[in-house]
């Protein structure tokens, strides 16, 4: 989808899917051979190639992504160092890593194992490096709620800024899940779609003819800070955060709750924050996985959530673009919600061709809509049953 907000935000505009044929390892005796990866992507004229070498994949995203957003609000961490936090989520962390690790293991032997093996592989390395790479001396850890980790961070970045423990969150999440071992296992729980040999058209959010989601990689970073801090140094404002829900199914390993009750807790925890009635909301940036129970189910949590203004809200998935990027989708979501309310334009839910008759809502099919958003929410929802929702308000 391209790297930076400008070409993010206009392949988003311009419907264009991220999804292609598996290049980052042979796919030969695979059921599924597509993915969203990140193209020719390369650190080494920004970062030591000594010190790259000791960053797995997710990990290097990450520190991309925060040195972008970093820059875009012109923050100068050293003088309020301590004032700032780092939370960014990953569902699954150095996978790559790990694989390539056992594989020196099995036939190289103990001796021959990196011993840079852990702090690459665990899922906080990607705030922790962010941390030592720019200084941030404030709260530092990561959520790992699996598809909810990202919105998670965000959410809970809010909340320590409200609590007055930091001043600034650099926030979000990043994963690199397109692995040998990652596309296998996935493959395995007939989570993936098969649709090889038309992958720009794979990725289709509730539409009937969806067959599983694109695994993603990348990362999405965002500044949350406080409002007063914000207007001091005159940053550029994007959007207020106002509200945040998270709940529990407390149902099952991997298959979302059929009365969808975790979904509406989240979403009316979060609009009860926010002190907003559901006609509040004028956009939702969907779960939206193209998995026929997610989307199903998601369609009937808007509903018992929005009752009959659920017909009036537009809502959409940018996973028919993106894929499904795990514990980093809620990041880039994130980014995108906040674009869609300073464009006053909502990306489109590509691919949408087969009407389904148990996901009857507008989800802007195919093309993007100008609009008037001033309030916007975005829901993830991750195996185990993890619900986790933000509502962004456009800034005025």
């Amino acid at each position: 989808m391209g790297p930076g907000l400008e070409e993010f935000w206009s392949a988003l505009m311009n419907g264009r899917s991220g999804v292609g044929p598996i290049t980052l390892f042979d796919t030969e005796g695979y059921s599924v051979r597509i993915a969203a990866e990140v193209d020719n992507f390369d650190l080494s004229d920004q970062v030591d190639r000594k010190k790259l070498r000791h960053l797995d994949r997710f990990v290097q995203f990450a520190v991309a992504a925060a040195k972008e957003a970093i820059e875009d609000a012109d923050l100068d961490i050293g003088p309020v160092a301590e004032r700032v936090g780092v939370i960014v989520g990953s569902g699954i962390g150095g996978l790559r890593t790990l694989e390539d690790q056992h594989k020196v293991l099995n036939e190289r032997g103990p001796r021959r194992v990196n011993p840079f093996l852990l702090p690459m592989r665990i899922p906080d390395l990607a705030a922790g490096q962010i941390s030592i790479f720019f200084g941030a001396k404030g709260p530092n850890y990561c959520p790992v709620s699996a598809c909810a980790s990202a919105t998670h961070a965000v959410g809970e970045a809010f909340e320590t800024i409200r609590r007055g423990v930091a001043d600034i969150c650099i926030s979000g999440g990043a994963e690199a899940p397109i692995t040998p071992l990652g596309v296998a296992g996935f493959a395995a729980m007939k989570a993936l779609s098969t649709r090889n040999d038309d992958p720009e058209r794979a990725s289709r959010p509730f539409d009937a003819g969806r067959d599983g989601f694109i695994i993603g990689e990348g990362a999405g970073i965002a500044i949350l800070e406080e409002l007063g801090s914000a207007q001091a140094r005159g940053a550029r404002i994007y959007a207020e955060v106002v509200g945040y829900g998270s709940s529990a199914d407390a149902f099952h390993i991997t298959a979302p709750d059929e009365t969808g009750s975790g979904a509406i807790r989240s979403m009316r925890m979060a609009l009860d924050q926010a002190g907003l009635p559901p006609e509040g909301i004028d956009y939702i940036n969907a779960h939206g996985t193209s998995t026929e129970a997610n989307d199903r189910i998601e369609t009937m949590a808007v509903k018992a959530t929005f009752g009959d203004y659920a017909r009036k809200l537009r809502l959409s998935s940018i996973k028919s673009m993106t894929g499904h990027l795990l514990g980093a989708a809620g990041g880039v979501e994130t980014v995108a919600t906040a674009l869609t309310l300073q464009n006053s334009m909502i990306p489109p839910t590509i691919n949408y061709e087969d009407p389904d008759p148990n996901c009857d809502l507008d989800y802007v099919p195919n093309k993007p809509v100008e609009a008037s958003v001033d309030i916007a929410m975005s829901n993830s929802f991750g195996f185990g049953g993890h619900n986790a929702t933000i509502i962004l308000k456009k800034w005025q």
